[in-house]
């Protein structure tokens, strides 16, 4: 048996004012894709369970960018049309896998994931099982679900389970055809801007244990519920179940139905509570605390490179810098410029920096410091929660102490959000000896921090990821929209 393994991933943010360029993606073709075998990634779980399941991985391509603006369409369609053009010519096949996110916008087509969808469909024909897995901050369509024969969301936020569903797509194929299944998906819409809500704690605990437990029915073969990404300003964006069942489309209607009734019935409890990066470092600093019990981690949601954001905010660092916490250190500010600085100053020198604020003025201003330079390194480390095993560059990082402040600083060059301690150890920082911990994600950093914290406080200052959804002007939207709209309205079950 051999199965193809393809894809193109992108969160698009469109309220980011610079485009995603050809430059911005990194791309891995053939056997480069292969070596991804051992990684907790969507393209390394596809691979892994070819191996073993004893089916040939046909790698194309896979191409992945950090969440950010529009792509641009020549970008796109390059890509595109290569994997088009891959899959003609590695025909004939047994099935294609595709590696997805769900919330990609090309300029001009609002839709990535349908349109490549549709496009691979009028090539193949109908006969080629195709399964997809999913980012679940996907904001998806029926459209493209008819297309595939599978439509596998991440469970998690953290999304600790990408491989996984990425290995269940590849099953499912191989179950096509060696148990005869013939999935049918159904996309329930619900008209929810969903906040970045974890499903590592309720509500969204209780809520993903509830969709999980409605694939115990007979018939059911996968159950995905969509937060959507709320980031976007397109026609379908939202919240979505996706039921997919063996061949019984009324099933999938029906428990999709259900799942979402309840979902808008306790819409309310997914509200976020909102605090200042002033408040938030108050509360934090109130909070008791035994160097026993583990850092107070406070997370800066509104700047979450993850969610297309510059990563160079200086929000919440000011406000720390104001309340001169003790035994506190910041992990970390995307700033190429002091970075490269630091490298050429030195261990043991002070110079004077512009640290962030470089990209808008959303961000807050540069951050007029002294400081002084405590170590270097070159940001390449290896991700050990999220995304166990894939290696991630940073670029040249620097750990900075301003002068007389007791707050420590981690600089690096490229833009990524914090999903564990790795780059405090880089810079030789243990994160369990600081009273305080602050860093930049809204969800992902729960993957590495949640059992080292002794509590986590969430700072919400001006940002393009932040929770006041409401600043963000919807003019594609085709209906009204919890919780920014009181005339929105979901028809519930009975």
């Amino acid at each position: 048996m051999r199965i193809a393994i393809a894809g193109i991933s992108h969160e698009t943010n469109t309220y980011c004012q610079a485009p995603t360029t050809g430059r911005d993606f990194h791309q891995m073709r053939g056997e480069k894709i292969l070596t991804t075998l051992g990684q907790e990634s969507d393209v390394g779980g596809a691979v892994a369970a070819c191996e073993r399941l004893g089916v040939e991985a046909v790698p194309l391509l896979f191409a992945s960018a950090q969440p950010s603006g529009t792509i641009e369409r020549e970008v796109y369609e390059a890509f595109r049309d290569e994997i088009l053009d891959g899959l003609a010519a590695a025909l004939p096949l047994d099935g294609l896998v595709l590696c997805l996110h769900g919330a990609g916008v090309v300029d001009g087509i609002e839709d990535l994931e349908g349109d490549l969808v549709g496009a691979i469909r009028a090539l193949v024909g109908t006969d080629l099982p195709i399964t997809a897995s999913f980012d679940l901050h996907g904001n998806v369509t029926q459209a493209m679900a008819d297309a595939l024969d599978g439509t596998f969301a991440c469970h998690h936020y953290p999304h600790v389970d990408l491989h996984e569903r990425a290995a269940e797509a590849v099953e499912l194929i191989v179950r096509m055809h060696g148990e005869g299944v013939r999935p049918v998906s159904v996309v329930t819409y619900l008209p929810m801007l969903l906040p970045t809500t974890t499903t590592f704690i309720d509500p969204g605990r209780s809520r993903l244990e509830q969709m999980l437990d409605a694939e115990a029915e007979p018939g059911v073969i996968d159950v995905s519920w969509f937060h959507g990404f709320p980031y976007t300003d397109v026609a379908h964006v939202g919240t979505y179940v996706v039921v997919t069942t063996d061949g019984d489309r009324d099933q999938a209607a029906r428990i999709g139905r259900v799942l979402a009734s309840e979902l808008w019935h306790d819409r309310a409890d997914f509200e976020p509570r909102s605090l200042s990066a002033e408040e938030a470092v108050a509360e934090a600093a109130n909070l008791p605390w035994s160097p026993e019990a583990g850092p107070i981690v406070i997370h800066e949601t509104s700047d979450n490179c993850g969610g297309g954001s510059p990563g160079d905010g200086t929000h919440l660092l000011r406000a720390m810098l104001a309340s001169d916490l003790e035994n506190a250190c910041f992990g970390f500010i995307v700033d190429p410029e002091v970075a490269a600085a630091a490298h050429a100053a030195g261990v043991g020198q002070t110079m004077d920096v512009r640290l962030g604020g470089k990209t808008d003025d959303l961000h807050g201003d540069p951050l007029e410091l002294s400081v002084y330079v405590k170590a270097l390194h070159d940001g390449r480390i290896r991700l050990q929660a999220m995304f166990r095993g894939m290696p991630l560059n940073l670029g040249p990082m620097a750990r900075l102490q301003p002068v007389g402040s007791n707050v420590e600083i981690i600089v690096a060059s490229r833009r990524s959000q914090t999903f564990d301690p790795e780059p405090f150890l880089a810079l030789g920082m243990d994160v369990r000896r600081y009273r305080f911990v602050a860093l930049k994600s809204s969800n992902h950093f729960r993957a590495g921090f949640q059992d080292l914290a002794s509590a986590i406080v969430t700072a919400d200052p001006p940002g393009l990821t932040t929770h006041h959804i409401e600043v963000f002007p919807r003019q594609r939207s085709s209906r009204p929209l919890w919780p920014i709209d009181p005339k929105a309205r979901f028809e519930t079950a009975d």
